[in-house]
Formats: structure tokens, C-alpha cells, sequence
């Protein structure tokens, strides 16, 4: 499925069931385990499980059978792998304290940054 029908369908899902501030982050050149990242808001953890639930039906109606989903009933956060896009649903609390939206921000954004960055970690981890 192209990844704008993906995101389109993710993000229909969540205005039907009115998630709340829904955020697009193009992740696309800073890691390969997906391209693009929904961040929603859900008003109670009931709401925040039916949103995922609402994302995980459309997109097996549309043929795609979502690769994982990690949370559910009574958890401030679930997270909803469609391959290409990756959809978080967090309560206001979680979504603020993890900060997503500036965690993502914040990594370099090329892949020479990248690498370099990657080279450094793991020369520090190998002298531990």
C-alpha cells in the first residue's frame, strides 16, 4: 500500500473515533524501521485502546494486517505497526513526559550524521 493511502487511512481512523492533536513525523531519513510516525492523543485509556482498535480494523478491511500492536486495555499508551507508518496513541500524561515529537527532532537529520553518531556510541559501549 503507497504510504500516503497508509497515512490517510491511519489518519481517518483516528479523526472518526476524535483522537486529539494528531502529529506527522517523517522519520523516513533517520531510521529504516519506518518511514513515517502518527502521534495522537486520546482522552481516557478506554479512548486511547478504541483509537488503536479503530486504526487496526480499517486497516485489515483495506487488506493490511497490521505487523504488531503494543499496549491495549488500561495502557496510557499503544503503539500500532503498519509497516511504513507507525502509529502511537497516548494519553496528554505519557504523550508530554515521552516527548516524541522533540525526540525525533533532535536526532541529526542525514545519514552521515547518523552513522557517525551510531560509530561513537558503540566505540563508547565497547569500552565499558
Amino acid at each position: 500500500m503507497h504510504i500516503d493511502t497508509l497515512k490517510n487511512l491511519a489518519v481517518d481512523a483516528l479523526e472518526e473515533l476524535k483522537a486529539r492533536d494528531i502529529t506527522q513525523l517523517d522519520v523516513s531519513k533517520l531510521t529504516e524501521v519506518t518511514d513515517l510516525m502518527l502521534i495522537a492523543s486520546g482522552t481516557s485509556t478506554r479512548h486511547v485502546a478504541a483509537l488503536a482498535q479503530n486504526v487496526v480494523e480499517k486497516a485489515k478491511a483495506s487488506g493490511l494486517a497490521p505487523r504488531g500492536v503494543e499496549g491495549g486495555d488500561n495502557a496510557d499508551w499503544v503503539l500500532v505497526d503498519l509497516g511504513d507508518v507507525v502509529v502511537h496513541i497516548m494519553l496528554p500524561e505519557a504523550r508530554a513526559l515521552y516527548d516524541l515529537e522533540r525526540l525525533w527532532a533532535d536526532l541529526p537529520n542525514d545519514a552521515g550524521a547518523i552513522s557517525e553518531s551510531l560509530k561513537r556510541f558503540e566505540e563508547r559501549a565497547t569500552m565499558s
